[in-house]
């Protein structure tokens, strides 16, 4: 067995670097640009898409496309940072309490004088302190990510309703610059699809290309050999947890412009939307694996499910179980995956 200090001979030694095909940083000459598990979501949704054009006449216009893009265009903010913390090994229930969090504070802070964009930042900035706390209790106190946000999920849910006193907040007056992020378009497209874009290219790139981002694969695959090996495992765990709740602050400070309104109710449920996107498109519950495009990809993918279900006029109820059936299958094959990899 190799001796910790044998270990230490570099900031990464004796750990093995993620295949590029796991989403990690790869080999010197980087990673490939999509792994089999993104060409074949690609491909399923482009078989949907096809087969939908033929179902529904209306499936392929630009007015449906569009409002597929704005359903989950804000909800890939946060799908970003939730995938980045499962492939650290972590998750975080707490996001859609976030969101609304985010949204209520913005919405008191304007109504109480202060202009929308600082109290945006206000907001993003408490959203960013939740997921510090979160952190604190993982890497502190000991407790596992799922009990610790599960805490915080009641809690900051609890917040929005004592903020408000369970009205929702009215918030039409807010200045046309501000409402631009989440209402206006640029050459004809949405705002916060493009604002979606850049943040998806920036994240995936970051996270395929920046060898600060290696720690986080490393943390997620071996969170004893990257502590033999130099890396501060907890401090890693700790900024990853902040950076997923501040991604869920954005997101609920760009729904506030979008909708021009604050409900205490808002996100119920988001959490196992964000969740089954980033392991359908294959960022792994056991940590270690993961891309923003996958995740993204999984999440258009429950975009054009549902989508093609209202088209179709199938039940609301029985959306539900179909789109809990596609993440079961998603965790049936994660788990079957992990297995395989360890009989090797």
């Amino acid at each position: 067995m190799n001796h910790p200090a044998q270990l230490n001979a570099g900031p990464v030694a004796g750990l093995q670097a993620p295949h590029p095909t796991q989403g990690g940083p790869g080999k010197p000459g980087g990673p490939k640009l999509t792994s089999m598990r993104e060409m074949g979501l690609l491909a399923i949704i482009a078989v949907m898409c096809v087969g939908m054009s033929f179902a529904s006449p209306y499936f392929l216009t630009w007015d449906n496309i569009r409002a597929m893009l704005l359903s989950f265009s804000i909800e890939g903010i946060v799908v970003v940072g939730m995938t980045i913390l499962l492939i650290v090994g972590g998750i975080d229930l707490s996001v859609g309490s976030v969101v609304c969090f985010a949204m209520v504070v913005t919405g008191k802070l304007f109504l109480m004088g202060l202009d929308p964009w600082t109290a945006g930042l206000i907001a993003i900035a408490a959203s960013a302190m939740i997921g510090a706390m979160i952190g604190g209790c993982v890497v502190r106190i000991g407790l596992n990510h799922f009990i610790a946000s599960l805490a915080f999920m009641v809690i900051v849910r609890g917040l929005c309703l004592a903020l408000t006193q369970g009205t929702p907040q009215s918030l039409f007056t807010l200045p046309e610059s501000f409402k631009f992020i989440g209402q206006g378009t640029v050459f004809g497209m949405p705002a916060v699809i493009i604002i979606f874009l850049v943040i998806v290219v920036v994240s995936d790139f970051v996270l395929r290309r920046a060898s600060l981002m290696r720690r986080v694969f490393y943390t997620g695959s071996n969170e004893k050999a990257a502590l033999y090996s130099g890396i501060r495992v907890g401090r890693v765990k700790f900024w990853v947890t902040v950076l997923c709740a501040a991604s869920a602050g954005l997101a609920g400070v760009i729904y506030t412009a979008r909708f021009g309104a604050a409900t205490p109710t808002f996100g119920v449920g988001m959490e196992l939307n964000v969740i089954a996107a980033a392991v359908i498109g294959g960022a792994s519950l056991k940590g270690g694996s993961g891309t923003v495009l996958g995740a993204v990809l999984g999440l258009a993918l429950l975009s054009v499910v549902t989508s093609s279900l209202i088209l179709l006029d199938v039940s609301p109820y029985w959306q539900d179980v179909i789109k809990g059936l596609i993440l079961l299958a998603a965790v049936t094959i994660d788990h079957l995956m992990n297995t395989r990899k360890t009989k090797r």
